[in-house]
């Protein structure tokens, strides 16, 4: 039921009439009751529509909230004139007559002017807003080559239907050319089929017309995928598979696996991919792998020599002069391997190698293996492909030079060897049974360097203990001592002063001496590592040293610790830089 909306000017007036004594016009129950049958009867279409003050009707289906005019808008009968565009507002919008413009430029300047693009020199856009190329030296200094000015588009204010206009601003002259050209391919098609009626070469009746073949002959070549079109009976079937064939989802159940297609029924991808299986043994490969059999491969390959051909000067077409192409890439491939086999050549001439590459075929080097690998029924790995765990950081059975025993097997004379031939070198070559004969009747030489080397040696040698040695001898020594200590008192005591002051002189003369020969002894290991030193400084490379020159089998004496203590050159050392000056 449409009611009317009263303004609220309305209403004041309405309560100042009130006010003044009269009594404002309610509607009683039985209106009320007949507004509501008028409303039932409209819609039932018994009674014509309500009409608005423009003498249209107004749907009696229309909802209350739409069909009520709201209270400002000020209706004081029924009207939907609240919900079509108001006049005031259609005149600021833009008629679809106007448009921008589109594809046009506007004057060209022959100078720079104040306020144009520093760039290309046109008005209408500044250097930040300019599209093109940025120039190494702008228009605003050398006014040269200006562009053409922008043409300033109008402030369109589109209504509904202009947002939405495609072709605002699109001129129909633009289509003319096309239009052109059809007429042209028609007035050719007419021309050819005239001229094949007046010589007498009618078409038979089962072909069909120019007009209609364009949908029956190719109606086969243009079959979706998965349906058969047959062009005979104007029917669609599908491509459905044989029933004892494997279906193509169920070759591998793997989900990430190849994707499988249910509505054209496609597998594009290998499905036995990861599986360890070839494509080559495989009846089913994917619908790709059908694409790039047989000369497929070939043709493209064709195609592309003929296209780098074109761009080096060639011309040769693949469509024009297939038997031409076919020369040309043929004596190319010769060429180009004749060319690879000539580099490889003069290399194995100047460097050598070519005993590595006669090499027994790769079907006898990996024919067996001992891995044994277990697959299930769907081709993946379940026992086999664990990484082995390495027993031992270092390298095992292992033998240099014909040896068949380690380096350290062998003990002699303070020295290591080879258990299988007694040698003491390392990386020696091995001399088997002859060489154990040989080498256990050879006594181990020494080795001196220089005479003043030799010579501190040979004093080494008489003088050079074990640990447990020497520990056994400073024990013994502290004992003595303490037993000459207390002896000393006794004597004291005992004898007179001129028996103590004799072995006193005789105790001090002792200590004098050794600590003597324990000076001399370090100058001497002093010496020797300066010299050592000076040879190692001499050398140029250290692949001129000779062989097992650094090995030394002796254990340093305290002399020997002593003096590298004192030549050792210490980092943190504040003196260590001027040392070597």
């Amino acid at each position: 039921m449409s009611t009317p909306s009263i303004p609220l000017s309305s209403i004041l007036a309405s309560k100042h009439q009130e006010a003044e004594g009269d009594e404002p016009k309610k509607k009683t129950r039985e209106e009320w009751k007949k507004a509501k049958e008028l409303e039932e009867a409209r819609k039932a279409g018994t009674v014509p529509a309500a009409v608005d003050e423009e003498g249209k009707d107004i749907n009696p289906h229309i909802p209350q909230y739409i069909s009520t005019a709201p209270w400002y808008f000020g209706s004081g009968g029924p009207t939907l004139k609240h919900q079509r565009p108001q006049p005031e507002k259609q005149d600021s919008f833009t008629h679809l007559t106007a448009h921008y413009v589109r594809g046009q430029k506007g004057t060209t300047a022959t100078r720079f002017r104040k306020g144009a693009c520093e760039n290309c020199g046109a008005i209408g856009h500044k250097k930040k807003d300019c599209v093109e190329r940025p120039r190494k030296v702008g228009a605003k200094y050398n006014a040269l080559d200006i562009a053409p000015d922008d043409i300033m588009l109008p402030e369109l204010m589109l209504d509904f239907d202009g947002k939405r206009d495609r072709w605002n601003g699109f001129d129909p002259a633009e289509y003319t050319a096309v239009v052109e050209e059809h007429k042209k391919i028609e007035e050719f098609k007419r021309q050819i089929k005239a001229k094949k009626l007046k010589e007498g070469e009618e078409m038979s009746d089962g072909e069909p017309d120019d007009d209609d073949e364009d949908e029956d002959k190719y109606a086969e070549s243009v079959d979706m995928p998965g349906t058969k079109v047959d062009s005979k009976q104007r029917i669609t079937v599908r491509n459905l598979r044989i029933r004892e064939d494997t279906a193509k989802y169920l070759r591998n159940l793997d989900p990430n696996s190849a994707y499988y297609d249910p509505k054209t029924r496609s597998m594009r991808d290998n499905p036995y991919k990861d599986t360890g299986r070839k494509e080559e043994e495989v009846d089913f490969a994917g619908e790709n792998f059908v694409r790039f059999t047989g000369a497929t491969v070939t043709q493209a390959k064709a195609q592309l020599f003929a296209w780098d051909a074109y761009e080096k000067g060639v011309d040769v077409s693949l469509q024009a002069e297939p038997t031409k192409l076919e020369l040309l890439q043929k004596q190319f491939i010769e060429k180009k391997e004749e060319f690879k086999q000539k580099v490889s050549d003069d290399l194995l001439e100047k460097y050598g190698g070519r005993e590595h590459l006669e090499v027994p075929p790769t079907e006898l080097l990996l024919g067996q293996a001992e891995n044994y690998v277990e697959y299930s029924r769907h081709g993946k790995i379940i026992k086999g492909a664990e990484k082995q765990s390495v027993r031992s950081k270092y390298e095992e059975d292992i033998y240099h030079g014909n040896h068949t025993s380690v380096w350290g097997s062998y003990w002699r004379d303070g020295r290591w060897g080879y258990s299988c031939c007694h040698s003491l070198v390392k990386n020696s070559y091995c001399t088997g049974e002859a060489g154990k004969q040989i080498n256990s009747e050879v006594a181990i030489p020494i080795q001196p360097s220089t005479s003043q080397e030799q010579s501190v040696q040979e004093e080494e040698e008489e003088n050079t203990k074990t640990l447990l040695e020497l520990h056994t001898e400073k024990k013994q020594k502290k004992n003595k001592k303490r037993r000459r200590r207390n002896n000393k008192k006794k004597k004291i005591d005992e004898s007179s002063s001129s028996s103590s002051s004799s072995d006193s002189e005789s105790e001090s003369e002792d200590e004098a001496s050794q600590e003597e020969k324990r000076k001399r002894k370090l100058r001497e290991a002093l010496i020797r590592a300066k010299l050592e030193e000076d040879a190692a400084k001499g050398l140029i490379d250290d692949r001129e040293r000779k062989f097992n020159s650094m090995y030394f089998n002796k254990a340093p004496t305290e002399e020997d610790v002593e003096a590298y203590q004192m030549r050792r050159q210490r980092e943190d050392d504040p003196m260590a830089a001027f040392l070597g000056k």
